[in-house]
């Protein structure tokens, strides 16, 4: 039986784990709880083999409306948060720590938008894989016309999906854009009706996951998103050459070869749990809990 929370809501369908935010009364507004409750089940699909995926979404009509108010002209000024519990020499952004835990899962992550998407309800979708949204979804940036700048780290993830002059101009005029104009920058992978949000979501999924090793999807999730950074491509290519290696005597690469010389649907038994080679995570996140 999956956990329940008192912001979030988890359902399982054919192993994708979905995520959906449950404020429907406030637009589902990002408070700390619901960063607790995403953080803890980030952790629950990445340390569960039968999960091959997750699926962030919102109830009601809106995705998120961003972060919650309720306090004011003190919602955003950190000297008035008492509650600081991530080790920090400053106190740590709340996006910021919720998008590295998504930036590092070591599942799929796909991001299907039901409704508005502004603030942290738009840049915690970027660092998931796929972008889906509904047509009547909208999306903002809104930061500077609240005085404050862009969180959950997009001024690194914004430029790589939508290039700098598209994210500066969204950034800077803090403009509501609807569905189609997301669908035509890049923001959004796919633009479905309402009721078949989900049904692509889990398409999707099966697409990504179902013919293929979990452990080589974690790991080729991990080299695009971080790899692609670098100045140039001299990193890529030790670090390629050193998983290869590792993955060419494991028991899922003898498996690929074989389903397919034999012409059949390959099984795949290597566990993310208990398999990952040595060599990966080649990287750690500065940010530490």
């Amino acid at each position: 039986m999956l956990k329940e929370y008192a912001t979030i809501l988890l359902e399982e369908i054919d192993s994708v784990l979905i995520l959906k935010l449950n404020r429907p009364e406030k637009l589902n507004a990002f408070n700390m709880q619901m960063l607790d409750d995403m953080l803890d089940a980030i952790d629950y699909a990445n340390t569960n083999d039968n999960i091959k995926s997750l699926v962030i979404t919102g109830s009601g009509r809106a995705f998120c409306a961003g972060a919650d108010l309720s306090f004011g002209e003190k919602t955003f000024d950190k000297s008035f948060d008492t509650n600081e519990k991530y080790d920090s020499e400053f106190m740590r952004d709340a996006g910021g720590i919720l998008n590295l835990k998504i930036y590092n899962s070591l599942k799929p992550v796909i991001a299907a938008c039901n409704g508005d998407a502004v603030g942290i309800g738009a840049t915690m979708q970027l660092p998931a894989d796929i972008r889906i949204a509904s047509k009547n979804s909208r999306f903002g940036f809104v930061f500077a016309k609240r005085g404050i700048v862009p969180d959950g780290c997009a001024s690194w993830f914004l430029p790589k999906i939508i290039g700098i002059p598209m994210a500066l101009e969204l950034c800077y005029s803090g403009k509501i854009i609807n569905s189609t104009e997301a669908q035509r920058i890049g923001l959004v992978n796919y633009l479905v009706d309402d009721d078949d949000l989900m049904i692509k979501a889990i398409e999707i999924s099966n697409m990504l996951c179902d013919s293929t090793a979990p452990i080589s999807v974690a790991m080729t999730r991990h080299m695009l998103w971080s790899l692609s950074a670098e100045d140039n491509p001299e990193n890529a290519h030790i670090i390629e050459s050193k998983l290869i290696n590792s993955r060419g005597a494991s028991d899922d690469a003898k498996e690929g070869v074989m389903s397919f010389l034999e012409k059949r649907s390959a099984n795949f038994k290597n566990k993310i749990s208990s398999d990952l080679p040595n060599d990966f995570p080649w990287r750690e996140s500065q940010f530490k809990e």
